[in-house]
């Protein structure tokens, strides 16, 4: 394989020719599908959406006990969880057919459960899950006010969602046996579990675990929200419907709940009936729109995960790669490898690039330039 400064060489030809240096210095976009290729990815994706909604659909039938537990007035709700359902098996499947997907998720899910990583390493995987998923501490290096605000979205989404998918599919319920309380039992698929007092800290906590969430996510949206707006390097490339219309869906969501309680409980009731509305619509939007907006790197990041511990279990065999010009470390073996293969299937004429390191890729790309763009205007 020659170095890419060897390849720039080779394709050096006329300004406008089909091999000339400035189709060598700048990368080729990836490759156009070829015809017949995308109604299978859609076949496929479009079964498996049908298969993931109906298996819960059945969840929900036999979890609410044949709909004995089932509250009709969540059905919106429950609707639109199963359009999420479709929606996130078929952009799942997706993505999972593009030629680098598929190698972060079989790289990825392939370390994630392998029996031998877990004996090499048994901590390794708790760990990242820990602080790759839970508490994000890639994102504290970048800075620590994205942190905090994306812990407080990441926490009080979490958060929500336990409560609401199992009431909104049956599987939870509160019951009272004086029909007004205090006295309550949560029953998890009409087995109880807990008793409590709806007068005490722990009944507050249950009857207000969504108004805990909404304060959690408003701060954190919010942040975000001035920043894509204030920031000149975020305004840059942001989009509305996939940057700006989630981070307005969820304050909505949240304040369009807090309202919920602010009327029962300050307001007698007055205008609940308009904010149930609203608030309804809002999450149902918001559920249907998850697979097809900047929330489902959600479902994606767990493959990531499963790839760090790829990486890491190389470096624990000191399988590292070195830069083939000055020597530094790239990253490891296996994971350039990797990356080089994904780039062949692409149809990339430049992975050897993949072999330098970062600092090495721009000055073989200023050399290039130097030699070939700018000598043909002197």
């Amino acid at each position: 394989m020659p170095e890419p400064s060897e390849a720039l060489d080779a394709t050096h030809s006329p300004s406008g020719a089909p091999g000339s240096a400035e189709a060598a210095v700048t990368p080729p976009g990836p490759p156009v599908p070829e015809p017949g290729t995308r109604r299978p990815v859609t076949a496929r994706a479009t079964l498996a959406g049908a298969v993931v909604s109906l298996l819960l659909i059945a969840a929900i039938v036999l979890g609410s006990r044949m709909l004995r537990d089932f509250d009709s007035a969540l059905l919106p709700y429950a609707v639109a969880t199963v359009f999420l359902a479709f929606g996130v098996a078929y952009r799942y499947t997706v993505w999972v057919s593009a030629p680098g997907a598929r190698r972060l998720f079989r790289k990825g899910f392939g370390s994630f459960f392998s029996a031998e990583n877990f004996r090499r390493a048994p901590t390794a995987l708790p760990k990242m899950i820990a602080t790759y998923l839970g508490f994000q501490k890639f994102l504290g290096a970048r800075s620590r006010g994205r942190w905090v605000a994306h812990q407080l979205i990441f926490w009080g989404c979490i958060l929500a969602a336990l409560i609401t998918f199992p009431l909104t599919w049956g599987w939870f319920t509160f019951t009272s046996d004086s029909g007004s309380g205090p006295g309550y039992e949560m029953r998890i698929w009409g087995i109880k579990v807990l008793g409590f007092n709806a007068l005490n800290i722990v009944g507050w906590l249950m009857f207000h675990g969504l108004d805990i969430a909404a304060v959690l996510v408003i701060p954190g949206a919010t942040y975000f929200l001035w920043r894509r707006m204030k920031d000149r390097g975020a305004i840059t490339g942001q989009r509305f419907a996939y940057d700006l219309l989630p981070l307005i869906c969820l304050i909505v969501i949240s304040v369009t709940g807090l309202l919920l309680t602010f009327s029962s409980i300050f307001l007698h009731g007055g205008g609940y009936e308009f904010l149930a509305i609203l608030h309804m619509v809002s999450v149902v939007f918001t559920l249907i729109y998850i697979p097809f907006g900047k929330f489902f790197h959600i479902v994606q990041r767990p493959a990531a995960v499963g790839m760090q511990l790829f990486k890491y279990t190389a470096r624990q065999d000191e399988q590292v790669f070195a830069c083939k010009r000055c020597g530094e470390p790239v990253d490891t073996t296996p994971y350039v490898e990797n990356l080089r293969g994904t780039m062949q299937d692409l149809k990339l004429d430049f992975n050897a690039f993949v072999e330098y390191c970062p600092r090495c890729k721009r000055v073989l790309r200023g050399n290039a330039y130097l030699t070939h763009v700018k000598k043909g205007y002197k």
